[in-house]
């Protein structure tokens, strides 16, 4: 048991109180994992259930329900993705050549309308490290200019920055390539919550994101 708390308990909790016990079980989890985001991928199904139901009491209590309009200066930042549901995050799971997934970080820069995500990835015995990054534009969906975005895929970086624990930096990058965007939809993104050090958010296709401020 992660949480002893009942449904009555957490509806009557404060939003601080919501949001330090979600992060208590995200992680704790993560304490018995790598640096990878965790996903809903191979967690219990109860333990899911909970998370998502934090998730949905904070959303409910939103601080700040139209980020896009009065609340730019929050999503400006470095971010770390703790928790998604997104078919892409849970495929980082499975890479090629027993490649594992580290700690996956997004930056936004609000001013340009800019952000980029950058997943760092290394060999379990220590043969090879790099990163994958990926630019980005975006800008308020029409439909909903107060909360929700559409995204634009650029570019995607590969890097190589060590063999053998020897700096490449040649390698990095590599590779630069177009970004594949979804072929008939426009990728989207709903800010459902957000305060100081906390940002979640629900894609186009219902997918969940749960980031925090590092």
């Amino acid at each position: 048991m992660v949480s002893e708390s009942s449904p009555k308990e957490k509806q009557s909790l404060s939003p601080a109180a919501l949001k330090e016990q979600l992060q208590t079980i995200l992680e704790k989890i993560q304490s018995n994992k790598d640096d990878s985001p965790l996903t809903n991928l191979k967690l219990n199904e109860n333990l899911v259930d909970e998370i998502e139901q934090l998730v949905r009491d904070l959303e409910k209590v939103n601080p700040n329900p139209q980020p896009l309009l009065h609340a730019t200066s929050l999503l400006n930042g470095k971010w770390l993705l703790q928790y998604s549901t997104a078919r892409e995050i849970r495929r980082l799971s499975s890479l090629p050549l027993n490649l594992k997934v580290g700690k996956v970080y997004q930056e936004i820069d609000v001013e340009n309308k800019s952000f980029f995500n950058l997943a760092f990835v290394r060999h379990p015995l220590g043969l090879i490290s790099g990163s994958v990054k990926v630019t980005a534009s975006f800008e308020p969906a029409p439909e909903d200019t107060e909360k929700r975005i559409n995204v634009n895929f650029d570019k995607r970086y590969l890097s190589i920055e060590k063999i053998f624990s020897i700096n490449t930096p040649k390698l990095n990058p590599f590779k630069v390539v177009s970004a594949n965007n979804p072929q008939g939809r426009i990728p989207s993104l709903e800010i459902t919550y957000l305060d100081e050090t906390l940002r979640i958010g629900r894609g186009g296709d219902g997918s969940l994101f749960v980031l925090k401020r590092v």
